[in-house]
């Protein structure tokens, strides 16, 4: 049988990053990512999150299966096949924390049975879901496959002449002094109903319940496991199975069930959070990506750490696209008037694509990136002995060795700490060198002329309050940068315009 993915279209090999890369925390994905997989952890997701696709048809493979289980019947399917799973390993770790022979010997079989159960149902279910991703489709034919193989069945009935041997054991315990006997039960008769009765007529009314209430641990004292162990020996063909089982099973999980289960966790992690997002209002949409076209838009796309922050809270939502030659945006505007968190925004919305998922927009078409490059300040590194500016150039350059006509460079207030004639300098040379390349960027920037550098760039300017200057809309328009509208709208607000003064000093 082959071995289907929900993840990818083939099994190919692929380079998994064992750490973070530099981007999650320059565009605050650490932080979307550390929320979405809380709960989850025991998947181990987050190398999913560091590898981008690779093409346009691995990206409607993963837009297929979340469809598939916005349904609701297969995410129900799905979600219940997970948590048997989840029940399996929680009985084959208590089998391990356990002590005693037969006890760990049950929970063993117990965990088998849990998974054949799940198989099963899930096999039985599949026929009726309007599953139409090949992701799940391949998946529940595999399933369908597998749950009719005589490897299977064959474990099927295994567990279950095993639970029919035990169900079956019935045993007496006589107990005299400190001497406890135990013997196959011969039809001794049960007392216990007969006693109650008896002594049924002595009751007067409630009185205080002395009875020592006995915990639900798994676990057994000696007594209890001496007791099994006698019960054993009075029964050991079924313990002998029972044993053997343990011994001659331990490769009973299939490793593509067991992948399957690891692997839809991506969609079931995410789609939770996009689902309460979207409960509160905000977007989400599947994006139209490309390798080729570079005419992006975007319509209310926001930033997806700040939504998960303040997710009872009002998050503002921005537009902007790239037309023709069009391929970086400039943006400027007043100081904490949110040009870094749109410039976050736009280096997302390009990342969550890359992964397949929905992303925090109402509509977007976007480049398929092949890397997503960030230059944000640093604090000085005393180890390498450079000062700030040196650093920033020395990052810049790597970045433009490796950036490619299908990546996406944000830059954020990159060399604001140099003077103004350094700063137009540096940054007309370093996007000349993005525009050659051919690559998406955004730049955000105090120098108001880089907007207007070349038909290549476009000016989105922060938008302030026209009643009151000092309050910042945290939106963003396309149009040109001039600062001095911004100085104007304050200066009109504390009455500080040549007008205003003449007219004041003349009175």
């Amino acid at each position: 049988m082959s071995e289907p993915s929900v993840l990818f279209p083939s099994r190919g090999a692929r380079v998994v990053a064992t750490e973070d890369p530099e981007i999650f925390r320059d565009l605050n994905l650490d932080q979307v990512f550390n929320t979405i997989l809380s709960g989850f952890e025991e998947y181990e997701l987050r190398p999913y999150m560091r590898n981008l696709l690779r093409g346009v048809d691995e990206v409607a493979y993963r837009h297929e299966v979340f469809r598939d289980l916005e349904r609701p019947a297969i995410r129900c399917a799905v979600q219940d096949f997970c948590l048997a799973m989840r029940a399996m390993r929680d009985a084959l770790r208590m089998e391990e924390k356990l002590s005693y022979k037969q006890q760990k010997e049950w929970w063993f079989l117990d965990a088998v049975a849990t998974y054949c159960g799940a198989v099963r149902e899930l096999a039985r279910r599949s026929t009726d879901l309007p599953v139409v991703s090949r992701g799940l489709r391949a998946l529940l034919d595999y399933l369908v496959r597998y749950a009719a193989s005589e490897r299977f069945q064959a474990l099927e009935r295994e567990v279950r002449a095993l639970r029919e041997g035990l169900d079956d054991i019935r045993y007496a315990i006589h107990i005299k002094g400190n001497r406890v006997s135990v013997m196959r039960y011969a039809g001794e008769p049960d007392y216990s109903a007969e006693i109650t009765e008896l002594f049924a007529r002595f009751h007067q009314g409630t009185v205080e319940d002395h009875r020592v209430r006995l915990g639900d641990s798994p676990d057994m004292d000696s007594v209890e496991a001496r007791v099994v162990e006698l019960v054993a020996r009075l029964y050991p063909d079924v313990f002998r199975a029972l044993e053997a089982f343990r011994a001659d099973r331990r490769d009973y999980l299939d490793p593509v069930l067991a992948t399957f289960d690891r692997e839809i966790q991506f969609y079931v992690a995410y789609l939770s959070w996009v689902e309460r997002l979207r409960a509160h209002g905000l977007p989400f949409c599947y994006p139209e990506v490309s390798e080729t076209c570079k005419e992006i838009e975007v319509r209310e796309g926001f930033d997806l750490a700040l939504a998960l922050k303040l997710e009872h809270g009002t998050v503002v939502r921005n537009d902007f696209f790239l037309r023709g030659l069009e391929r970086i945006l400039v943006v400027t505007g007043p100081n904490n008037g949110g040009k870094t968190t749109f410039a976050r925004m736009v280096g997302q919305l390009h990342y969550l694509a890359g992964l397949g998922l929905p992303v925090p927009a109402a509509y977007a078409r976007l480049i398929l990136p092949d890397r997503v490059f960030t230059h944000f300040e640093r604090e000085e590194d005393l180890a390498t002995l450079r000062g700030k500016l040196d650093d920033e150039l020395v990052r810049i350059r790597d970045i433009l060795q490796h950036a490619g006509e299908r990546s996406v460079i944000v830059m954020n207030e990159s060399f604001s700490s140099t003077a103004l004639r350094d700063a137009l300098y540096l940054g007309t040379k370093i996007l000349r060198r993005v525009i050659d390349i051919g690559a998406i960027g955004v730049y955000v920037t105090f120098v108001d002329q880089l907007a207007a550098l070349a038909p290549q760039t476009v000016s989105m300017v922060g938008v302030v309050d026209p009643s009151d200057p000092a309050r910042r809309t945290y939106r963003f328009e396309r149009r040109p940068a001039d600062g001095r509208a911004y100085a104007l709208a304050v200066a009109e607000k504390y009455g500080l315009t040549y007008e205003r003064l003449r007219k004041r000093i003349a009175s």
